[in-house]
Parts: structure tokens; C-alpha cells; sequence
């Protein structure tokens, strides 16, 4: 049996997320930012006061590694660092105002990149190819979710 590459679901997505990150990144070199920092800003802007280890799971890196970008991100002037008032251990993180810029153009860099990925799509080919999508990531989510609570595993 020989495995058809050009219409496996797995492989498409793959070859597509790849497209997208290696574009994201040339475009975001542009502000001075890498594809992990503007994820880890777009994350912390939806979740401001999160914890670094909670940051790192959504995130789906090492803390370390987390904190490696975070260092950068602070020093680039764009995320500071507060104590956790509940947990002397536990560090919260918040944009600054100088994300806000930022953060605006990594939207419109996204916004562009999913123009372009779309491209011949009329509206309703679009919200459907979106839904279709969204529908297979909550097919996947419910079954590792199952398998999570019955204690098997993927």
C-alpha cells in the first residue's frame, strides 16, 4: 500500500503549517521578531498576569525555553515581570505599552499570510475551509480528551 502524500490530511497540514511558519518568520525578521516571540506576545496578550510555567504549557515549550524568550522580550522593553502576590515564587508577565504596536503588526501580518493562503476563495469558501478545519481540531481534542480521562493515553 502506498501512502498518497499529496491527499493525506497529516501531510497536508504539515506541509502547510511549515509554509506558514517559514513565511511568518521572514516577514516578522522584518520587525525584529521571530515567530516564537510573536507567539509568545499574541499569547500573553490574551492572557496577561499568566504565569510563566502556565504561559509555557499553552505554549507547548519547556519552561526554560520560555524564559530564554521571555529574558529577550524584557529586554527589548516589550513584557515586564511581576511577582505573583499569592506565590513569592511564581512570576506574572504583562505586555508593556510598547507591545501595543507591535502587536497590532503582527496582526496585520497574519491577516496578510491568510489572504495570501486563501487566495481564490470566495467568503463562503473560506468560513467553510475555516470551519471544516475547526471541526477536525475538536474531532482530534475530544478523542486525546477520552482517552485522557479513561486513563489510556493517545
Amino acid at each position: 500500500m502506498q501512502l498518497d502524500a499529496e491527499n493525506s490530511l497529516g501531510f497536508l497540514v504539515s506541509d502547510i503549517a511549515r509554509m506558514l511558519r517559514e513565511q511568518f518568520n521572514g516577514t516578522a525578521q522584518s520587525v525584529g521578531l521571530t515567530l516564537a516571540q510573536a507567539r509568545t506576545l499574541l499569547h500573553l496578550a490574551r492572557n496577561e498576569g499568566i504565569s510563566q510555567v502556565s504561559l509555557a504549557q499553552i505554549l507547548e515549550v519547556q519552561p526554560i525555553t520560555l524564559l530564554r524568550q521571555i529574558d529577550r522580550l524584557e529586554e527589548a522593553g516589550l513584557v515586564r515581570r511581576r511577582p505573583n502576590p499569592s506565590d513569592r515564587r511564581a512570576q506574572q508577565l504583562y505586555l508593556t505599552p510598547a507591545a501595543e504596536p507591535l502587536l497590532e503588526t503582527i496582526s496585520e501580518m497574519g491577516s496578510a499570510l491568510t489572504d495570501q493562503a486563501f487566495a481564490g476563495f470566495d467568503d463562503e469558501r473560506r468560513t467553510l475551509a475555516l470551519r471544516l478545519l475547526q471541526q477536525i481540531k475538536h474531532n482530534l481534542s475530544t478523542k486525546a480528551a477520552n482517552a485522557d480521562s479513561s486513563g489510556r493515553g493517545s
